[in-house]
């Protein structure tokens, strides 16, 4: 019977330490954190005409080395280039590719077309004082008091009015050789040429046009500017000086100053090729 009961002993204590190891090892509440498996995050979307994915899984230095994009760029880099005759690109945001600069000026909201039945205005040379810009090969005419010249920097001639109280801006005559790609139009020329000058007009500004003609050796453009409720006077001269490219010639007036609106004519008579 000792026997028989030291075998019991034996076995009910080897029960006991079964339990409590299942109880160690197997709580009967398991911690969440511990025991719920941990899934790898949802996949970007990929791009439209992006290769598909093989089944298997990529390997550590790919993971390391390539990181997920975010959803914004993946949109980014998903939309497609708008086609040349589609809705107008952003103001002067870079142009797709597949736009010729005649389809983005054609585009351009700030800048209508140019309808035939915009008039030619009065061009008089007056006055026998020029200054000579040998960069473009063309010849400013120089404009009266208070007209004034100044550092040509970063054009290759320029002149100016007074500066005006509570504004910026003021009078501006500039010569400088042709700072966009030269068409095979003059006129089309002229066109891109009066678009680069809202660089030197305030943010928003719109074009409107006054005039258009040829001239000796080029084109012509007259037309206002609009921003807000002011506006300026300004016209183009895009004239061939015989240099590598052609000249432009531009002036401009703010309304603040609007009484020598008359010197824009001018200016534009007066452009000429050095001789």
């Amino acid at each position: 019977m000792r026997v028989v009961y030291r075998g019991l002993a034996v076995v009910a204590a080897v029960v006991a330490v079964a339990v409590t190891l299942t109880v160690v090892l197997f709580p009967s509440e398991p911690d969440e954190v511990v025991a719920r498996p941990v899934t790898a995050p949802p996949a970007a979307a990929l791009p439209s005409g992006s290769a598909p994915v093989s089944g298997s899984a990529p390997s550590a230095a790919s993971v390391s080395v390539s990181p997920v994009p975010s959803p914004s760029r993946v949109s980014a880099s998903a939309s497609p280039a708008p086609s040349p005759g589609s809705h107008s690109p952003t103001p002067g945001a870079s142009l797709a590719p597949g736009y010729t600069a005649m389809e983005a000026l054609y585009a351009d909201p700030r800048v209508p077309r140019l309808t035939r039945d915009v008039k030619r205005m009065s061009l008089r040379p007056t006055g026998k004082q020029v200054i000579k810009d040998k960069r473009t090969g063309l010849a400013a005419p120089t404009l009266p008091r208070p007209w004034r010249t100044y550092g040509p920097a970063p054009f290759t001639s320029r002149q100016v009015l007074p500066p005006q109280r509570g504004t910026k801006l003021r009078g501006m005559f500039v010569t400088c050789p042709l700072p966009i790609m030269e068409q095979e139009s003059p006129r089309d020329t002229a066109l891109l040429a009066a678009r680069w000058t809202l660089n030197h007009h305030p943010e928003g500004s719109k074009i409107s046009w006054l005039a258009s003609q040829p001239v000796k050796r080029g084109w012509m453009l007259a037309y206002r500017v609009t921003y807000g409720r002011h506006s300026s006077r300004a016209a183009v001269v895009v004239m061939d000086g015989g240099m590598s490219k052609p000249g432009l010639a531009f002036v401009t007036v703010p309304d603040s100053q609007r009484k020598h609106w008359r010197d824009i004519g001018r200016a534009a008579a007066g452009v000429r090729v050095l001789g």
